[in-house]
């Protein structure tokens, strides 16, 4: 039976797929703060078998289905392109989607709850802190393998299942709508920070001009490339797989590069009180261009000369985030302080800042590995 530490009934919900195994246990796994993941235990055949149980936050995620059916298209293709590849290891490089009992890559319970399930990657894990240059060149090499498993992917255009999610454009005029309604009435003391916006509106429309040009093309992307995201090889370190598929869909390649530097690349954490800790490591940037760059091969000239671009457009929409949910007072991202999400902004603003004076060692650094 499920632990108590469970609050699902999980082997209610494995009856709903085809296991072709008897359920044992389950419990709470992992640090995820939006989806409900359990580890469970299955006998196949006298032989202990781990999977991941997962129920989709459909608060967050407001359309499951078809999250779930870009999902399947993606591992399916990566599976089947890793088979004619030769991979050895082609069930370990990419999550597969266990059916349902009706053929389905997910299962929807009585309470109306759309639940999946995968086979659990064995002798790896990922970090929440990187701890070496290695880790973060083995998790951008990663990254850049599922775009390029990707990059072949034929048929019909993915689901957006979060429209616009990096359009900076868009957030830039949402932060102007929260400007405009000073809901919580901080404007007047977040002066300097939407003056800081608003001088870099420019920036806000590079990439998503290019795009509607034609010069860099829309690619299927993962949207959430958070370093953790990466599954090492406990022995080798490798990264070996791609996890957290739930933003995968149309986007561009430069945004899933930019979020790398973004998360891996600062010199401290993004919700640091004081923004003068702030630097880049050049470094760690260095490590992340030579691992994407040693897989992502289908890159254009145009993404590929807004490489170290794409480092401070993320950061800097990611700082427009923080400041439009402050002055809309604190509504969207988690706070444990009330000073919370305007520290957040400044730490942002302040790599953006610190990306801007290391600009030309970075495009050097990206030329030097192209």
């Amino acid at each position: 039976m499920a632990s108590s530490s469970s609050i699902h009934d999980i082997r209610t919900i494995a009856a709903l797929f085809d296991m072709r195994a008897d359920f044992v246990s389950a419990q709470v796994y992992g640090s995820g703060h939006i989806n409900d993941t359990y580890c469970a235990w299955f006998d196949q055949s006298g032989k202990r078998i781990r999977y991941v149980v997962q129920r989709i936050n459909h608060n967050v995620f407001k359309q499951p289905v078809q999250l779930m059916e870009n999902v399947e298209r993606v591992t399916q293709h990566a599976l089947a392109t890793l088979k004619a590849n030769g991979s050895r290891e082609a069930y370990r490089r990419t999550l597969t989607c266990i059916p349902s009992l009706d053929g389905k890559p997910y299962a929807t319970d009585s309470a109306g709850n759309v639940w999946r399930i995968y086979p659990f990657v064995e002798r790896a894990r990922g970090y929440d802190e990187l701890e070496t240059n290695e880790q973060a060149y083995q998790a951008a090499r990663a990254f850049g393998e599922f775009q390029k498993l990707a990059a072949t992917l034929g048929g019909e255009r993915l689901h957006e299942t979060i429209p616009n999610f990096h359009n900076t454009p868009k957030r830039l005029e949402a932060l102007e709508a929260a400007i405009a309604a000073d809901s919580a009435g901080r404007a007047a003391e977040v002066a300097t920070e939407i003056e800081f916006a608003r001088a870099r509106s420019a920036d806000c429309s590079r990439i998503t001009d290019l795009i509607a040009s034609g010069e860099i093309p829309e690619r299927v992307t993962h949207n959430d490339t958070k370093l953790n995201n990466v599954l090492l090889d406990d022995v080798t370190a490798e990264g070996v797989c791609v996890i957290d598929l739930d933003t995968t869909m149309p986007g561009s390649a430069l945004y899933d590069f930019g979020d790398m530097v973004r998360t891996a690349a600062p010199t401290t954490r993004e919700d640091d009180p004081d923004p003068a800790n702030i630097g880049v490591r050049l470094d760690r940037f260095e490590a992340l261009v030579k691992g994407y760059l040693s897989t992502a091969t289908f890159l254009n000239k145009h993404e590929l000369a807004n490489l170290a671009f794409a480092g401070k457009l993320l950061t800097l929409e990611c700082g427009i985030r923080f400041l439009t949910d402050y002055l809309s007072g604190d509504v969207y991202f988690k706070i444990s302080r009330p000073s919370h999400n305007i520290d957040r902004c400044r730490n942002q603003f302040a790599f953006v800042k610190a990306i801007e004076d290391n600009m030309d060692a970075m495009e050097k650094i990206v030329a030097a590995h192209r």
